[in-house]
């Protein structure tokens, strides 16, 4: 493997590919430009791959991390809780790309592997994977229903009176309820705040009643961690990221693990095209929420045909608000494409339906609770025993590696690993982001070491047991901080670092190079249009872009010109994460 280019966009990945046992020759980093990769492997040719800052956006308006979060609206919904637009502190787009690139040559090279093309090309860049992280929200922006909850700022982490800010989690209403009574909550803020504090996976804020916060701060932490405790909910104080410098390793996100049994592959399959390289392979997905159906739906892009697997009844949040006809449009964002089965897991019937689906599939991917596929008989050593090449994929909160360990979703996490910490800079509070920035880097992960199976699989004739976890994506988006802390250097970025800067008809922000110059210019920036501010900065060598203030507004902006398509049922679709050539 050969690799050259900006920091940012390599490092992910070639840390990805050396985990996976590459031999990677590395040229000297550029700091600019993009970032150029080339793989060999088993066969002939050569398999490259290209990862831009743009490849949708204008290269002025997506120069590095900073104007690509601020024009594809990460900035703008990563400061909903805030009520003003924010950057992430943490390079989220480059990373997201980074491991996208990482996905597409691993499905170059099984698609090869399985008699597809032998040469093929790849692009990617940040601006894709911004928009693949946020197409969620997007989706809900641009959908004919408005949103069943107020979007407005507010929202977690609590503080207790000892000034220990901390994350609660609960994911249904009664422990909800319970926690805050054993506080003494009023009974009106506490039925007021369920809904806003239920639908902050989905909205990125929380506009949760002031006497909530207020009756966090009343009690000690010992007395929150009781009142958790008696409710059924969980808390968890918010870590620094010094805690995970002592953990700091050299550990991948993701274990992948072959079976002890042989596997004959098929003879007979046809190859697959070179933009689909993963056609012919069925997915059998039982994921909720997240994680698991976003892994599930880059499969897909990448050509499998995904069976999703749902209780009787149905998916309840295909139905989640707003919706295009009928249907949820962020439900429509992860799972668009996918086949369904309904089927009763918890009856032996069920069991049983599942297993016989699973011996004709080649990847069977969930997100459950630990233990609950064991308990099922659903386990990776049962269904073992009824398909030999099953790729077994779990993406999990924790991977089993910390004993005390909170409950294994978004927030949770982020508050444990110090990644509401890295995400801000140092005159920011740390706080996790209320973008779901762990369960949608998890999912990218997840789809990357089910990948990483699937070749291996070819190549060794073996069924392959892969896991990751939110805990794996911690530690890939805080890598570059512990990095500075382990080398004595202030950990988090200093003040003002990637905070946008208001112009008289909206907000602009600088590149992270330029930003000096352009700040010391805010004062005249106030008084002219964002486009007007731009072109002045532009015309002095200076880097920046007009920051989206709505994401509504995506779909019309110049700057994308047409990337965005609707579904037959009037969904949006954000463009996909690659090209393949």
């Amino acid at each position: 493997m050969q690799a050259s280019g900006p920091a940012a966009l390599t490092s992910p990945a070639l840390g990805h590919l050396r985990a996976l046992g590459a031999t990677v020759l590395e040229t000297p980093r550029s700091h600019g430009g993009p970032a150029r990769f080339a793989a060999t492997g088993k066969g002939p040719g050569e398999i490259t791959a290209h990862t831009a800052w743009a490849d949708i956006l204008p290269t002025a308006d997506a120069a590095d991390e900073s104007t690509v979060q601020a024009a594809t609206g990460m900035m703008h919904t990563h400061g909903r809780r805030d009520g003003r637009p924010r950057g992430l502190a943490v390079d989220y787009a480059a990373t997201c790309a980074s491991v996208l690139t990482v996905q597409g040559l691993l499905a170059a090279l099984l698609g090869r592997a399985r008699g597809g093309a032998r040469n093929p090309h790849l692009t990617t860049g940040a601006d894709r994977a911004a928009l693949l992280t946020l197409s969620q929200y997007i989706a809900a922006a641009n959908a004919p229903e408005t949103e069943a909850v107020e979007l407005a700022p507010g929202g977690p982490p609590f503080t207790a009176r000892c000034g220990t800010r901390f994350e609660l989690e609960a994911l249904d209403p009664a422990p909800w309820a319970r926690f805050w009574r054993e506080l003494g909550a009023p009974e009106e803020a506490i039925r007021a705040g369920w809904r806003p504090f239920q639908f902050r996976y989905a909205t990125a804020c929380a506009p949760l009643p002031d006497a909530l916060h207020r009756t966090a701060r009343t009690a000690s932490w010992t007395r929150v961690r009781q009142a958790a405790s008696a409710a059924g909910a969980e808390v968890c104080p918010l870590h620094p990221l010094a805690d995970s410098v002592a953990r700091r390793g050299s550990a991948a996100p993701w274990t992948v693990t072959p079976r002890d049994e042989s596997w004959a592959a098929p003879t007979d399959e046809p190859a697959p095209d070179a933009a689909l390289p993963l056609s012919g392979l069925t997915v059998l997905e039982a994921g909720r929420r997240i994680q698991a159906p976003l892994a599930a739906h880059l499969l897909g892009l990448l050509g499998a045909d995904v069976v999703r697997i749902e209780p009787p009844g149905g998916d309840p949040l295909r139905g989640m608000p707003p919706c295009c006809s009928g249907v949820s449009a962020r439900w429509l964002a992860l799972n668009r494409g996918k086949r369904a089965v309904q089927i009763d897991i918890k009856s032996a019937a069920g069991q049983g339906e599942l297993r016989e689906l699973a011996s004709d599939a080649d990847v069977f991917l969930h997100n459950w609770a630990p233990g609950k596929a064991e308990r099922f008989g659903l386990g990776a050593d049962r269904l073992a025993k009824v398909n030999a090449g099953l790729v077994y994929a779990y993406t999990s909160g924790w991977a089993g590696r910390l004993a005390d360990a909170p409950m294994g979703t978004d927030f949770m996490v982020q508050a444990r690993t110090g990644v509401g910490e890295a995400a801000r800079p140092a005159d920011e509070a740390p706080a996790p982001s209320l973008m779901t920035l762990l369960d949608v880097l998890g999912g990218l992960l997840g789809a990357e070491a089910v990948v990483s199976g699937l070749l291996l699989r070819e190549r060794i004739g073996r069924g392959v047991r892969v896991e990751s976890s939110l805990l794996g994506a911690a530690e890939t988006l805080t890598a570059p901080a512990l990095h500075r802390a382990a080398g004595g250097r202030e950990a988090r970025r200093p003040a003002g670092f990637r905070s946008p800067l208001p112009t008289a008809d909206g907000w602009i922000a600088p590149s992270d190079d330029s930003a000096p110059a352009v700040r010391s210019r805010s004062a005249e920036l106030r008084e002219l249009t964002s486009e007007r501010a731009v072109e002045e900065l532009r015309a002095r060598g200076l880097s920046a872009t007009a920051l989206t203030t709505g994401l509504g507004a995506l779909p019309h902006d110049k700057r994308f010109d047409g990337a965005f398509t609707r579904d037959p049922l009037g969904a949006l679709i954000v463009p996909p994460p690659w090209r393949f050539a």
